[in-house]
């Protein structure tokens, strides 16, 4: 008998059901890859969308506008909404787009009835770019029908990112907000579901403040103490190098009974932390934050290497110092 000709992997795409050209459907890891080739999903091209689930993108929102904001909405603020401008602007039926930190059941997206679109930074993401895992919500969402909100799927791994469709030269200012009524056009008009969310959502909300004074400072108030984290974009060594510095010098704190604590890496920046006493609201950091700033410049311009004391309070601060993604 003679052998059956194998057929060649783009004819057998093209008479495979569900396959289209440019299109590769979800399967199964040990499933035949839907391109044809004759091999399993995770050998063929589920080895790619493997390895961009996983490669984690250190920086995701550097190149967009206030870097050191998003990081904060991402990882600082609970309540907060900040207007997006899109590159090629917004389709006729959309009125506008906001991000949010979180929506209530930790929705990733909502279109809501008058078309408008409010994305959520503080979703589940589903692979090591963050950026690009919020740009495909928000894609889907832009298309979402009004009045639903848009579940979780799986990002194309060669998709677009957030860089590629907002306006990078519009500003990014977000607002800092109590609770999480912006969720809502009528708060009363709620379901019962969403109703208790948000009410769950505004218990467990820090109060927060955005300073203004200085960018991407945000003050928040605990039973114990206040604090003061600012985001800061400046190389990690360098900067961890001016705040040894002016640690060492006595010149690191805010005031009287502030103390610089250390500081948390968040998706490739670094986040100083200081402890303020109870009594110490955001506008009473203003002016202390804006000195330490001109401190911290003169610091960071500094050219002489570490003394040994220097040496001690870096190692101090390293010690203390942690990553959260």
């Amino acid at each position: 008998m003679a052998k059956k000709r194998r057929q060649h992997p783009q004819n057998a795409a093209a008479t495979r059901p569900g396959a289209t050209s440019g299109e590769i459907p979800a399967v199964g890891a040990r499933e035949p890859c839907p391109c044809g080739s004759g091999r399993r999903y995770k050998a063929c091209h589920g080895r790619a969308a493997a390895q961009a689930a996983t490669e984690l993108v250190r920086r995701p929102f550097e190149g967009l506008p206030s870097e050191c904001d998003w990081v904060a909405l991402r990882e600082l603020v609970p309540a907060a909404t900040a207007p997006l401008t899109l590159k090629d602007g917004l389709p006729a039926d959309v009125p506008s787009v906001t991000l949010g930190t979180v929506l209530p059941m930790a929705w990733p997206a909502l279109r809501r009835d008058d078309g408008s679109v409010l994305l959520a930074i503080q979703n589940d993401t589903a692979t090591g770019d963050l950026s690009r895992d919020l740009a495909d919500v928000l894609g889907r969402a832009l298309t979402t029908e009004p009045g639903n909100p848009v579940p979780s799927g799986r990002t194309d791994p060669e998709g677009p990112r957030l860089q590629d469709l907002l306006d990078l030269e519009a500003p990014f200012v977000p607002e800092v907000r109590e609770g999480f009524e912006f969720w809502l056009d009528d708060a009363q008009a709620a379901t019962p579901d969403v109703a208790a969310s948000l009410e769950r959502a505004n218990e467990a909300a820090t109060p927060t403040a955005r300073l203004t004074g200085v960018d991407a400072a945000y003050w928040c108030q605990t039973p114990e103490r206040n604090h003061l984290r600012w985001v800061m974009a400046h190389p990690e060594d360098a900067l961890l190098d001016a705040l040894a510095r002016l640690h060492a010098a006595g010149a690191s704190s805010l005031g009287e009974e502030t103390r610089l604590v250390g500081s948390f890496r968040a998706h490739g920046l670094t986040v100083p932390v200081w402890d303020l006493p109870s009594g110490m609201g955001a506008e009473e950091c203003e002016k202390p934050a804006t000195a330490f700033g001109e401190r911290l410049a003169e610091a960071l311009a500094a050219g002489t290497p570490l003394s040994a004391a220097e040496r001690r309070a870096r190692s101090g601060l390293t010690n203390r110092q942690i990553t959260l993604n």
